[in-house]
């Protein structure tokens, strides 16, 4: 099988960029370019962005036969292949190779902060795209690996052990009419039923009861004093000719019932 041919793809062009003979960075603080020459330029010309696969090549060319001066492969950035400097975003310091692998560094510039700029976004997006193929062919790897068999073989069995469910809540009794029970108010009291001796009279506060019975109209007025620990029936009878059917009580005696 042919290995996939790479076909090699424009990034970026600016049309006027500048070169600068650097010095060596003598401490780890980064590099600056006020320590350059920036009015004498040992070099001016045209920048091209390539991309070849997943490395990215800044090549410096001649504006106008094209020719190479220089160029610097880039594996990853930000990386050592291109640093910017600690104090204008318009200066790169790049790393350049020839085809023999030596390298060197030399610093770059451009006199507008857009040209610098497009240069940092191309190189920025090419990257992000090549972290993504990364991920897409990791996952893919993952994927075309073994798969479990969770599947049952030829002649296996399971044993489910299913245990008691809920119980059910037991059905609400209902009255004849067919309407169910409510149930009592939360947090009140339910009244005692009454009592089912409807004839039971107490006597109040121990004090003695007067009754008034007229039981003559001819004869005086005679008050019967009830006795509270005596039976409370009495014997009412009638007088036929001077008691009026109305008021037909007598003097009660105890132990017998009314007779009417």
């Amino acid at each position: 099988m042919a290995s996939e041919v790479e076909y090699e793809s424009i990034l970026c062009v600016k049309p006027d960029v500048i070169v600068y003979r650097i010095p060596p960075r003598a401490s780890n603080r980064g590099y600056r370019a006020a320590d350059w020459k920036l009015d004498t330029p040992d070099w001016t010309g045209r920048l091209r962005i390539t991309a070849k696969g997943k490395v990215a090549y800044i090549k410096l060319e001649d504006k106008v036969s094209g020719e190479l001066f220089a160029q610097a492969p880039v594996n990853e950035y930000p990386g050592i292949a291109v640093e910017t400097v600690s104090d204008s975003s318009r200066y790169f310091v790049l790393r350049i190779q020839d085809d023999n692998g030596r390298s060197a560094f030399i610093g770059v510039g451009f006199g507008d902060r857009g040209d610098s700029f497009d240069f940092n976004v191309a190189l920025q997006d090419h990257f992000k795209w090549v972290k993504q193929e990364n991920e897409i062919k990791s996952s893919q790897a993952a994927d075309s690996g073994p798969k479990l068999d969770l599947g049952f073989k030829e002649g296996q069995t399971i044993t489910l052990n299913i245990g008691q469910g809920k119980k059910r809540d037991k059905p609400r009794p209902q009255s004849s009419g067919g309407l169910g029970l409510l149930p009592p108010p939360p947090g009140g009291k339910i009244a005692p039923p009454p009592s089912s001796n409807h004839n039971t009279v107490q006597p109040s506060g121990g004090a003695q009861t007067e009754c008034l019975l007229e039981l003559d109209s001819s004869n005086s007025n005679t008050v019967v004093q009830s006795n509270p620990s005596s039976d409370l029936w009495g014997d009412f009878s009638s007088s036929a000719s001077s008691v009026p059917p109305s008021a037909p009580c007598q003097e009660p005696s105890s132990g017998n019932w009314v007779q009417f």
